[in-house]
């Protein structure tokens, strides 16, 4: 019995090692329990829906499972040869045998690394394709979002989620799959080659196998764990980069550098944090799988040690130094796989995560979608109707309170009001932006959730006050990546009045456009924005507060574009001044969602109401602005 207390003493160590590690692995499930842990998609879930994008690439896959096998050869013949050699140079040595063992052995290896060299090629050029096809298909399921979506997801999570969580997913493809496959048939491989060389030693290799199954497991769960709080930090950080870094100027101007850099630095520890934990997770699970693979190494010793200088054997089996150099050589080719795994584990887990909250995003069913039976909407006359039209972007906190009313097509109608009574509301209504919780909106008499989305919209023009421009050009701003002619840009540029400061610009139409359009003011950005619209040429045109925060010269400029584009189709108007709406054929008063008066200006002051306390309060403020000036 004594001359087997090593083993014994290296199963104590691993019983020990196992207690630990399941008492560990209990206290992460109650906490799991008691915090509410957020793994809501399992493993086999994950990888289902991620072999779909695999499919279409079914034959690349099957050319690099044929490489591997090859490749896998070298694994599974090397130590045979090596332990060959071995007995050969202590039994009956000759040279030109050794030379034939040799080049065997040389030849195997160059059939390997050409085989792993071609595999690598084929993965990441697949990789890429299927990179390429997730991160499309991502874009354009975040286009679909309705608005209230959109407004409730910060642009830096999904920035995060179309980058960081794409390339994540693309090293599961070029890397993780294909070698979590070769690793399961290099273990398979050896396996067969040692039961086949010595099945006594063999037996003694897989006791171990219990152990590390047991210790994957387990680390399994802690490094999901980790692997999710970095990534929810990487998202909160990029979530507050790209706010911060936007409003950057309102930081500076509240001088709040000071309370926005303690805020980060917070998020920056959280990350830090995060990491280190994720680090201490691997540090311990590293070097037990290496502990196990010098475990297995020293028994394997011992026991070829015994039975080779005692001569004698056990269950029938003689232990020779060529088995025994065979079997070191096994071992390490057993363990490197899984070794590997511990390595990968990494890449592993984040893909996992990431994958989790891309296939979340592809998951949220848009909120607004084209009914079953939905029609084109092939011409538009431009008439516009609500029926006792109910809305609230939550609950039954309502916004418009049975509002009716109806433009005939050709009809310039304005909204005004005070601030939150409903009137940008409305006009995101008609383009269904958001949908109606009850009553309806006609458009030419069609209700216009019976409209296809694409359809509706393409007939409508929306300006809005906060003018979106994206970097390029103004050329690339005006048509969208249209392929329009220069003659009709130009003449669309004149006919708002944006040809009055095109022309001074050095590069003309192929002047830069930096981000959100910031080398332009904001009667510029305004003007650029009427001529875009007009190039799309709606039958409906909507105007949000076009005249808000302009100045005077440039607002004679927007009033004469306003004027000549009454002429082209309805148009519908929110303002803020009411001496730029006078010309309009009919004005609406909003007051808390509901329609308080309605006529034109010479009627509505005539009345005098509400519309006519707003006028005279409006032009008291600016006789007095310009007094002061």
């Amino acid at each position: 019995m004594r001359e087997y207390l090593p083993l014994l003493i290296v199963g104590a160590i691993l019983g020990v090692l196992t207690a630990v590690f399941t008492a560990a692995y209990c206290v992460i499930r109650k906490q799991k329990e008691a915090i509410g842990f957020d793994r809501n998609m399992k493993d086999g879930e994950i990888v289902r829906r991620l072999v779909k994008y695999a499919k279409p690439h079914v034959r690349a896959f099957l050319f690099v499972g044929l490489t591997m096998l090859f490749s896998i050869a070298y694994d599974v013949v090397s130590p045979l040869i090596v332990g060959r050699i071995e007995e050969m140079l202590r039994e009956d040595f000759a040279m030109p045998v050794l030379g034939r063992w040799v080049a065997l052995y040389a030849g195997i290896l160059a059939v390997s690394l050409i085989c792993s060299y071609v595999q690598a090629i084929v993965l990441q050029r697949t990789g890429q394709k299927i990179l390429s096809a997730i991160r499309l298909e991502l874009f354009d399921h975040i286009e679909h979002l309705s608005h209230a979506q959109l407004n409730a997801i910060p642009v830096g999570k999904l920035v995060t989620r179309v980058t960081n969580d794409t390339g994540a997913i693309s090293m599961m493809f070029t890397n993780i799959f294909v070698t979590l496959v070769k690793n399961a048939f290099v273990v398979v491989g050896v396996l067969a080659a040692m039961l086949a060389l010595n099945y006594e030693l063999t037996l003694m290799i897989l006791c171990f196998v219990p152990f590390i199954v047991l210790f994957t497991v387990i680390f399994r769960k802690f490094s999901r764990k980790a692997y999710r709080r970095v990534k929810d930090g990487t998202t909160d950080i990029n979530t507050f980069l790209s706010e911060h870094l936007s409003g950057m100027k309102i930081i500076q101007i509240f001088n709040r550098e000071d309370v926005k850099k303690r805020e980060f630095d917070e998020k920056n520890r959280n990350l830090g944090r995060a990491r280190r934990s994720q680090i201490l997770t691997f540090a311990v699970f590293r070097p037990t799988v290496y502990m196990l693979y010098i475990a297995s190494i020293l028994c394997l010793l011992y026991l070829g040690g015994r039975g080779y200088i005692r001569g004698t054997s056990f269950m029938g089996q003689t232990i020779t130094s060529g088995v025994l150099v065979s079997f070191y050589m096994y071992i390490s080719k057993f363990y490197n796989p899984i070794q590997s795994l511990a390595e990968q584990f990494n890449w592993l887990q984040s893909a996992m995560a990431s994958a989790e909250k891309i296939f979340t995003v592809f998951d949220m069913e848009p909120g607004i979608v084209d009914a079953p039976d939905a029609v084109e909407l092939e011409t538009c006359r431009g008439d516009i109707e609500f029926r006792h039209v109910w809305f609230a972007y939550e609950g039954e906190d309502w916004v418009l309170r049975d509002v009716s009313f109806k433009v005939n097509a050709r009809e310039t109608v304005a909204f005004v009001g005070a601030t939150g009574s409903g009137k940008t509301t409305i006009l995101s209504l008609i383009c269904r932006n958001y949908d109606i919780q009850r009553g309806e909106i006609l458009v030419d008499g069609i209700d216009v959730r019976k409209i296809t989305l694409s359809s509706l919209r393409r007939h409508f023009g929306q300006m809005l006050q906060d003018v979106f421009l994206f970097a390029g050009t103004i050329r690339s701003n005006l048509t969208l990546r249209e392929d329009i002619p220069d003659g009709r840009i130009l003449e669309a540029c004149r006919y708002v009045n944006a040809d009055s400061f095109i022309s001074k610009l050095a590069g003309g139409l192929d002047e830069e456009v930096r981000e959100r359009g910031n080398n332009f003011s904001a009667g510029q950005r305004q003007l650029l924005s009427f001529a875009r619209t007009i190039l799309a040429e709606p039958s409906v045109m909507i105007l949000d507060e076009a005249t808000a925060n302009i100045d005077t010269e440039t607002e004679v400029l927007i009033q004469d574009s306003m004027e000549k584009m009454m002429n082209i189709g309805t148009m519908l108007i929110v303002a803020h001044r009411l001496s730029t709406i006078r010309g309009a054929d009919r004005i609406l008063v909003i007051s808390r969602g509901e329609i308080v008066e309605e006529g034109t200006h010479a009627e509505l002051l005539a009345a005098g109401g509400r519309y006519s306390e707003l006028y005279r309060l409006q032009e008291k403020t600016e006789s007095m602005r310009l007094g002061q000036g």
